[in-house]
């Protein structure tokens, strides 16, 4: 797992993006039961670096740092055309080749695509610089429109709140749902938003515009162990079940299908890290039917099986 943490900076500086960072792996909540992170803000020439947002930070370490960093997270980068540093693209191989992780965030895909992490893989950005990240680097198959992609050791994001959705997701991956949640409700975030949300939606969830939606998708929450079909879901909102999958959609930037899957793993992974059912009983308590479908999904999304899972963070626990 993950201890120590260094974030690569460059003027100007992403001063939200570097920020989320810092929330996130920065901040000592060892008290509170969370994992603490050896945080360091590198530079190639160490100093004071100007901020996009009018004021200066101070980075104290070089690239130096990065030879011990598990995580190495970049928060933005320059999209233009221009080689990145050799020495930096070297620190950066070598991160990944003795089995670390690295994190672009927003255009921070375009340092790691310029140092090879990206080519043959899918990875996203902020929607504005997807059409440039494209064109530069036509061996990395850039998604528009997705909140982050993990892929192998390497996780890109869009900017601004996707970074915070990107960091959840590292952490979760490492110390598993219970300690991802008590983090975004110390930071007061949704838990989870799954990867292939789009960027951007028509309305928030909930809210004005999509308090319809808003009863809905907490009574589904409640009722995950049951059959939930679209037109079951359609007809509680009142709605045919072509406007539901266009209104569901705009509302909440994804599929009912995507969602309630999303929902159901996500409760298998609490069931597994907090009771001891089995197996085929939880894929019952999620409305997955039967623990072969379970494992099925339950593998495709984390790479392991459901045991594999519960032992690793019940002992992480």
């Amino acid at each position: 797992m993950p201890t120590s943490v260094a974030v690569v900076v460059a003027e100007p500086v992403a001063a939200f993006e570097l920020g989320v960072l810092s929330e996130v792996f920065g901040l000592d909540r060892s008290r509170d039961g969370l994992p603490r992170y050896d945080f360091a803000v590198c530079a190639l020439r160490p100093g004071r670096l100007a901020t996009s947002s009018g004021y200066a930070i101070h980075a104290e370490h070089g690239i130096d740092r990065l030879a011990v960093a598990d995580l190495v997270a970049v928060p933005s980068w320059s999209p233009e055309a221009v080689p990145p540093p050799e020495p930096l693209v070297a620190a950066l191989r070598r991160t990944v080749g003795r089995g670390g992780r690295v994190l672009g965030v927003c255009s921070g895909a375009f340092l790691l695509a310029g140092a090879g992490l990206l080519d043959g893989r899918r990875a996203a950005t902020h929607w504005r610089y997807a059409e440039a990240l494209a064109a530069q680097f036509p061996r990395v198959d850039v998604d528009p429109g997705v909140l982050y992609v993990a892929d192998g050791p390497v996780v890109t994001s869009a900017g601004t709140a996707a970074a915070i959705d990107a960091c959840l997701h590292l952490v979760r991956e490492e110390h598993g749902v219970g300690v991802a949640n008590a983090l975004a409700r110390r930071m007061v975030v949704a838990p989870h938003r799954s990867g292939g949300q789009a960027q951007f939606v028509e309305s928030p969830v909930p809210g004005t515009a999509g308090a319809d939606l808003g009863e809905l998708l907490d009574w589904a929450q409640r009722h995950l162990a049951g059959p939930l079909p679209v037109e079951t879901l359609a007809a509680r909102a009142l709605m045919s079940p072509r406007t539901f999958a266009r209104r569901f959609r705009a509302t909440t930037g994804t599929t009912p299908h995507r969602w309630l899957l999303d929902q159901r793993l996500s409760l298998a992974e609490r069931l597994l890290e907090d009771t001891d059912l089995g197996v085929e009983q939880v894929a019952h308590r999620c409305g997955l039917g039967s623990a072969d479908t379970l494992r099925h999904h339950f593998s495709a999304r984390r790479r392991v099986s459901p045991l594999a899972y519960r032992r690793t963070f019940r002992a992480a626990g």
